[in-house]
């Protein structure tokens, strides 16, 4: 069985095809946190980099990411921390 940050990540290579994508299971920071399970895979800190987050806001870009995990968050996903960037933007190195 894949775990839930190797699914995350290849959702998102498959919608946006980033320069980079990072996923970082931070599950056991949020234990007793509203939304967080025993077993984890709850709570993650997503960086991607890619080019169809040019000319797009902030709010547009996180509105795609969620929607490309809308199956994960129907199955437990819980809560995303987003640094979302086009390539050459500060932070998308």
């Amino acid at each position: 069985m894949t775990g839930r940050a190797e699914r995350i990540t290849a959702l998102l290579r498959e919608r946006f095809a980033p320069a980079r994508v990072e996923v970082v299971d931070e599950s056991a920071r949020h234990a007793g946190h509203a939304g967080a399970r025993p077993e984890g895979e709850t709570h993650f800190a997503v960086t991607v980099v890619a080019e169809a987050f040019r000319g797009r806001g902030r709010l547009a870009r996180s509105r795609a990411v969620h929607e490309a995990l809308g199956a994960e968050f129907a199955g437990g996903l819980h809560a995303l921390s987003l640094t979302l960037r086009a390539p050459g933007e500060p932070g998308a190195e």
